[in-house]
């Protein structure tokens, strides 16, 4: 188990940090770190981690984490400790405010990642969202203020 953790764990970060836009440059990557598996392990621990593959700004296809809270267990004593998510993953663009309603802007084909973190952070100042391909309209809950709702999603939206 140790093994396939330290595999998912370079997974996890190699798409956090590269452009990969097929299984084949993945295995490449993970070759480089020491690790020797078939397409079908791969495409397992993929399906494992939640990831898919998506349009980036360029219009190429790659890969993407979309668990909102992704891990590596590299802390002391395999201790998890959580990847960020970054510019790059949630192409943030902008937000504005109408009522309880936001519309967050984004790079092309960003919205739904961007919305499915939000939804899964279950922020108690967020009703809800709906994601186009570059805009999400969240829902903002009756109760909470435009500040609460910025702070809450600063905590996955470095940029905002």
């Amino acid at each position: 188990m140790k093994i396939k953790n330290s595999r998912l764990d370079a997974i996890r970060l190699i798409l956090s940090t590269q452009e990969i836009g097929s299984q084949e440059e993945l295995l490449n990557e993970l070759a480089k770190e020491g690790f020797t598996l078939t397409q079908a392990t791969l495409s397992r621990d993929l399906h494992q981690l939640r990831v898919v593959k998506t349009v980036g700004v360029q219009g190429k296809y790659r890969y993407v984490l979309t668990r909102p809270h992704q891990y590596r267990h590299d802390g002391p004593e395999g201790e998890m400790r959580p990847i960020a998510p970054t510019t790059e993953i949630n192409g943030f663009l902008s937000i504005k405010f109408s009522g309880n309603i936001a519309v967050i802007r984004t790079k092309p084909s960003y919205a739904s990642t961007l919305a499915y973190h939000i939804d899964a952070y279950n922020f108690p100042e967020v009703a809800g969202t709906i994601a186009g391909d570059d805009t999400v309209m969240l829902v903002i809950s009756e109760s909470a203020t435009r500040g609460a709702v910025l702070k809450a999603l600063r905590s996955i939206i470095p940029n905002l």
